[in-house]
């Protein structure tokens, strides 16, 4: 479908302060190998002055700025489509940084294989910092999430999330943008693409650096906030449920489980001064916890070529889970269990 019209791209990056990692954003499609692209910038009720860091690139890049009072990542990315002139659609994160191919590789794809919307991967660049390797490894690697966010091979159908996909223009407003969601709204605009026979890709060559969070605090409000937007996602489209859903709620309960099972051995052996079969079996999944931080650390030790790297892993892998997981049951609890609306009940993820 490439060949039957001019495609002309338009970048949308909707961001609220984070003035040093847009300017870094902007210096990475700065230097890309092709700069046939506009660029739209949503400020979106910043009290950085982004509009200065914006002008700054008028004689580097085809861009475009403007302001609106804080109303959330989603409405700010649909103003910026409103502006913007091009068919096909790149919503890119300020925290991101695009490698100098990737506009080259985004034509690349879609020439060879025309798609209605696509997703690429993400990655941490050699240069952040071992936190933000580790939270990366964490959000990515097939042992904790399955690599659905970077690997085609893990996923039958891929979910392009806002940090880095793009659409047609058609498409888009077709299913009418971003939702009232502000958190899941990424998610919840593949699934009404599916829902409209749209059809999705992963574009592997096209990653992109992403800093994420800069603190395992902030980290984990994140990923608290992303497991109660799950089961209100799985309430607007209860076709797309899957039970893998669960899993960071099942490593939670396991995990707690397997410490108490460990106190009981613990407790019996010192009140008994010896091991009973039963209490030997009460072991097991404790061990099996074990192996599997094990195993962790091996894979990202190797992987990051660092040993501090691997042990901050471990810490960013169970804040992920755990944060997640009790967001997730949380949420499940309230909105399956007590029959509340989501809108009442989480009020902070709606505009």
């Amino acid at each position: 479908m490439f060949g039957d019209f001019n495609l002309r791209l338009s970048i949308i990056i909707a961001v609220y302060n984070r003035k040093e990692e847009l300017k870094e954003l902007l210096n990475s499609l700065a230097n890309q190998t092709d700069k046939d692209f506009e660029i739209i910038v949503v400020d979106d009720g910043s009290t950085d002055n982004l509009e200065v860091i914006a002008l700054e690139y008028l004689d580097k890049l085809d861009i475009k700025y403007f302001y609106q009072k804080n109303t959330g990542a989603g409405y700010a990315r649909n103003m910026g489509v409103s502006k913007s002139s091009g068919n096909y659609l790149i919503f890119l994160d300020s925290d991101c940084i695009a490698p100098k191919n990737y506009i080259y590789n985004v034509k690349k794809e879609l020439k060879v294989n025309f798609v209605d919307a696509f997703g690429g991967a993400d990655s941490a660049s050699s240069d952040f910092n071992n936190l933000q390797k580790a939270i990366s490894y964490s959000m990515t690697s097939y042992l904790t999430t399955g690599g659905i966010r970077g690997n085609k091979k893990t996923v039958s159908r891929f979910q392009p999330r806002s940090f880095n996909m793009g659409i047609s223009k058609i498409a888009f407003n077709a299913i009418g943008g971003f939702s009232e969601l502000r958190i899941g709204e990424d998610p919840d605009l593949s699934l009404c693409l599916w829902e409209n026979n749209f059809e999705t890709r992963f574009f592997p060559s096209c990653t992109v650096y992403h800093k994420r969070r800069t603190s395992l605090l902030k980290f984990s409000k994140q990923v608290y906030k992303f497991g109660i937007a799950r089961p209100i996602l799985n309430q607007r489209h209860p076709k797309f449920k899957k039970l893998t859903f669960w899993f960071p709620s099942i490593f939670l309960i396991y995990t707690v489980i397997s410490i108490l099972l460990l106190l009981f051995v613990l407790f019996y052996y010192i009140f008994n001064s010896k091991f009973s079969l039963f209490s030997i079996l009460c072991l097991f999944p404790f061990i099996g916890l074990i192996l599997y931080c094990v195993v962790l650390f091996v894979d990202s030790s190797n992987k990051n070529k660092s040993l501090k790297i691997g042990y901050l892993s471990l810490i960013t892998t169970f804040t992920q889970f755990f944060s997640y997981g009790f967001g997730f049951l949380q949420s499940y609890f309230a909105l399956n269990i007590l029959k509340r609306k989501a809108e009442k009940s989480f009020p902070s993820h709606y505009y």
